[in-house]
């Protein structure tokens, strides 16, 4: 059987492959043509460069080294300049550190220099007023505390004000009027003896309750813009005295009104 004659291959080319080849050379063309038309602003080249270099920490003038040279070329020669960079890098950062708790240190000593200044001026008001065997006085860096015992606003598991409690929190509003500086916060707390009544079901209703209601005296009595005033009920988890006994559980019925100084916020 005869066999069959191979074809020869197409000489040259494939067409497609030219009409690439061209197209390319007209886009290389191109781009030559831009570059050699357009211009570089030199200032202003420089003035990007050293904001990437400040920026990034791109070694100036793009090398490639810590020192002179290059790092591969120099070998362990640029090693323990590398160490010298890495140690100052580590430096500075140390030196922020100390620099942002120095601040920090000294807005808390300011935050509370205008405290006991506030403490100071309020103190002088209650003891003009004759608050002091009925209001405690206390003050944090944030906030001067006034601390009303819930006996002397409240009957037991009530939240309605008592008759006696009206003189205190006029005064009392009277200060605030005066001396509030920034925001005011009423917290209302009782002792650990469960509630259950259909009013309150909890000592969190309660707490909040009476929170609530020296809030509507205040604001129905003074000046006072109700939008500085915060009120929360805390329940009985925050204590300051011991609930086992009788005393402790009437301190712990109680509420407190911070009034924040002007940096506090």
């Amino acid at each position: 059987m005869a066999k069959k004659k191979q074809e020869d291959p197409p000489a040259g080319a494939p067409a497609w492959m030219a009409t690439f080849s061209d197209l390319m050379n007209l886009l290389l063309c191109f781009f030559v043509l831009l570059f050699s038309m357009s211009s570089i602003d030199e200032k202003r080249w420089e003035e990007v460069a050293a904001s990437f270099t400040a920026t990034f920490s791109i070694f100036s003038g793009g090398a490639q080294a810590i020192g002179d040279g290059i790092l591969i070329s120099n070998g362990v020669s640029q090693l323990n300049q590398l160490d010298d960079y890495i140690n100052s890098t580590g430096k500075a950062a140390e030196e922020m550190d100390a620099e942002e708790t120095n601040i920090m240190e000294e807005a808390e000593k300011q935050k509370m220099a205008a405290s006991e200044e506030l403490e100071e001026n309020i103190s002088e008001a209650m003891s003009e007023a004759g608050l002091d065997d009925l209001v405690e006085l206390s003050y944090t860096s944030q906030y001067v505390e006034l601390t009303l015992n819930g006996a002397l606003l409240f009957e037991s598991g009530s939240a309605t004000l008592s008759e006696q409690a009206g003189p205190v929190l006029d005064q009392v509003g009277l200060i605030l009027e005066r001396y509030a500086e920034s925001s005011i916060e009423i917290e209302g707390h009782t002792d650990s003896v469960p509630q259950k009544s259909a009013q309150f079901p909890s000592n969190n209703e309660l707490s909040d309750a009476r929170a609530l209601a020296v809030f509507y005296y205040l604001i129905e009595n003074t000046s006072l813009d109700p939008a500085i005033i915060k009120h929360t009920g805390r329940g009985e988890y925050v204590p300051i005295a011991d609930n086992s006994t009788a005393e402790g559980r009437a301190l712990n019925r109680r509420v407190e009104i911070k009034i924040y100084n002007h940096l506090s916020e």
